[in-house]
């Protein structure tokens, strides 16, 4: 069994001696893992970083085997996180995320485009934060739990104040259809309907409806897990950012 992709490296950890076992993210394969000879070297050990585009090649015996990888570099993203708090944890929260939730060897390969997308913008403290709460929107989407902003989940087309989410449900909710549910709802805020300037307390706000929808509806999917840490800090970071 053999076959070749490019793809992001999610996470790496040492196996035996001198190996290391290598989780990538691929468009044809999805979340794949596999053996490095010689991961564990000085020579690899950059190579295999969290972020980095790689080209690989995959080989087993069998097709349900762990099967063993060849690395070729493509681009590093280490540079971009250096020394950027924020850019470093956004890069830990996506890889993260990603080894949270993804199946193994299962393609999902528009999420693929999108975090390529995303990885290259680390370091663009201006775009990045808009851009990861759009991916965070996107990811909730491609495991099924993606939220239905289009119209009222209540008075349908005909109401044009969306300002609520249900916490349930995931659909929009106008001020006129909240009602006197409007303090049980979840608040709405622009960057999710792609509205607004996007400030950086409408972006955290965003995140919070995400983070939600992510504790609440996804990780009860994934077995009660809590979500990454990596997530957390992440949002930390945004926070001090935008004190700052």
């Amino acid at each position: 069994m053999e076959w070749r992709d490019q793809g992001i490296v999610l996470a790496s950890r040492p196996h035996g001696e001198a190996a290391a076992i290598l989780e990538v993210f691929t468009p044809l394969k999805g979340r794949h893992a596999g053996v490095v000879r010689g991961g564990a070297s000085r020579k690899m050990a950059p190579v295999l970083q969290p972020g980095g585009q790689v080209d690989v090649t995959w080989k087993a015996r069998l097709e349900d085997h762990l099967g063993a990888f060849t690395v070729e570099p493509v681009r590093s993203r280490v540079a971009a996180s250096l020394g950027d708090r924020v850019a470093l944890a956004g890069l830990n929260a996506v890889t993260s995320l990603l080894i949270f939730c993804l199946p193994e060897r299962e393609a999902h390969r528009r999420l693929y485009g999108q975090t390529e997308a995303l990885l290259d913008l680390l370091g663009q403290g201006d775009v990045w934060p808009l851009a990861y709460l759009k991916w965070e929107m996107a990811l909730l989407d491609e495991m099924g739990f993606g939220l239905d902003l289009g119209e009222c989940a209540v008075k349908g087309r005909e109401a044009n104040d969306l300002s609520f989410i249900s916490p349930r449900t995931g659909r929009a909710v106008s001020r006129a259809g909240a009602g006197e549910w409007a303090d049980k709802l979840l608040p709405l805020p622009a960057p999710l309907l792609g509205e607004g300037e996007c400030s950086d307390g409408e972006i955290l706000e965003g995140l919070g409806v995400t983070g939600y929808f992510l504790m609440h509806h996804l990780a009860p999917e994934m077995g009660h897990k809590p979500l990454p840490e990596a997530r957390a800090r992440l949002i930390r970071r945004l926070e001090q950012a935008a004190e700052g």
